[in-house]
């Protein structure tokens, strides 16, 4: 029998009040917090706060992310158990996406504790950086770094809306950039992630349960279309003169959304929209527009996207404009380990199983080691805006059922 430790147990939302006000976004509303803005910033040494009061010892990786490591005698790290998520937001984002998953696993390692002063099996909280993309366009961009899924000069040269290269700012932020990239060492010490996220749709609301075991993850992507026309005076130029890249964008948007509605189970979305130079009286020299297409058979991701970009450049010839498609990441479908699976299945047999639309860290591992997802019940079915909500009891459940998980693969 293991020896029975004390230790004080958190909660998550007492967890989640404690970060609150971080962040916050009084236009948008909710909660905007890219990688490596103060807020941001501000959360991650919460985190290493929190990780220190529990004896956790805290690293950061090459690539920026943050590692608290519950350590088994004699320091030996192989067939690691990790959990964690991330920290950073979208504009405008929920108080949930990422942060719960980080705070649930900061009350599993509580929770472990009380029960056992030794862990069986090394245990990590990981914190990765970048993982909504936010700031410099590539979603998951510190667990891509870490597992080589985008190459580091590519990484290097990404920049920020502003023109900052991802290498001036991790480097400002204490990261050497030539060091950016794969990481072997580390991969090659985890034997299993298990990643808590809330549920970003509405399946446990329809299943009227609070935790499901994830299944799989729609393959999706990031396209940028970038449409080139005249820019011009908007009093002078009259209307059958123009070579006008806002109307062939706005023409493409229809177009995906019709496109991806003829396509089951196909979801495109344009949520990001930049005119150059952008002012009121001024028509657009250039139009720079974000796609998203994700669907379960990669096969019609790639059609969908290609039959996009047809008609796009149709439409922009329309327009006495041209067009550019550059793909910036490609995820495939993710199918999560069956073995894990398993093993969460028989520890939570009250589960259901559920996939998801949505990326996450644990979909990007999934090629190198072995990685599961849990999620949490969203009684909104919103996410990725102010509206994402988990109820308290659902969140402590979640933190409850990580720790059962966590116990259950130590063995």
């Amino acid at each position: 029998m293991p020896e029975i430790a004390t230790a004080t147990v958190a909660t998550v939302t007492g967890l989640l009040s404690d970060i609150a006000a971080t962040g916050a976004d009084p236009l948008r509303g909710g909660y905007t917090r890219p990688v490596y803005s103060t807020a941001e910033l501000d959360l991650r040494e919460w985190f290493i706060e929190q990780a220190t009061k529990r004896g956790l010892s805290v690293e950061t990786d090459r690539n920026g992310a943050i590692w608290a490591w519950w350590d088994i005698p004699g320091g030996d790290r192989s067939n690691s158990l990790i959990t964690g998520s991330h920290l950073d937001s979208v504009p405008g984002g929920g108080h949930f996406d990422g942060p719960l998953g980080v705070a649930s696993a900061l009350v599993a390692v509580d929770m472990l504790k009380a029960r056992i002063t030794t862990p069986t099996r090394p245990l990590a909280v990981v914190v990765f950086s970048e993982e909504e993309g936010s700031r410099f366009g590539v979603a998951c961009l510190g667990s891509r770094l870490m597992t080589g899924a985008i190459d580091a000069d590519k990484a290097r040269n990404l920049s920020d809306p502003e023109g900052n290269t991802f290498a001036d700012i991790a480097r400002a932020n204490g990261l050497d950039p030539r060091f950016l990239g794969k990481d072997e060492q580390l991969l090659g010490q985890i034997g299993a992630f298990v990643e808590l996220h809330v549920e970003q749709g509405r399946g446990l609301i329809d299943l009227n349960r609070p935790i499901a075991v994830a299944s799989s993850i729609l393959g999706h992507g990031r396209w940028r279309l970038s449409i080139n026309g005249q820019g011009n005076h908007a009093g002078t130029t009259l209307m059958a003169d123009r070579r006008d890249p806002m109307i062939a964008a706005s023409r493409t948007v229809v177009a995906i959304r019709d496109t991806a509605r003829q396509q089951p189970h196909a979801r495109a979305t344009v949520g990001r929209l930049q005119p150059v130079p952008g002012g009121t009286n001024v028509i657009a020299s250039r139009v720079d527009f974000w796609l998203d297409v994700r669907h379960p058979d990669d096969a019609i991701t790639a059609s969908l996207v290609e039959s996009i970009h047809t008609q796009a450049q149709l439409i922009a010839a329309e327009e006495g404009c041209t067009i550019e498609l550059t793909e910036e990441s490609l995820s495939p479908t993710v199918h999560f380990d069956p073995g894990l699976q398993q093993q969460l299945q028989h520890a939570l047999p009250d589960a259901p199983m559920l996939d998801t639309g949505a990326g996450h860290d644990a979909g990007v591992l999934s090629p190198l080691v072995p990685t599961a997802m849990l999620f949490v019940r969203n009684p909104s079915g919103i996410s990725h805006s102010p509206e994402e909500h988990v109820l308290d009891e659902d969140a402590e459940t979640g933190a409850q059922t990580l720790a059962d998980a966590l116990a259950a693969l130590m063995t």
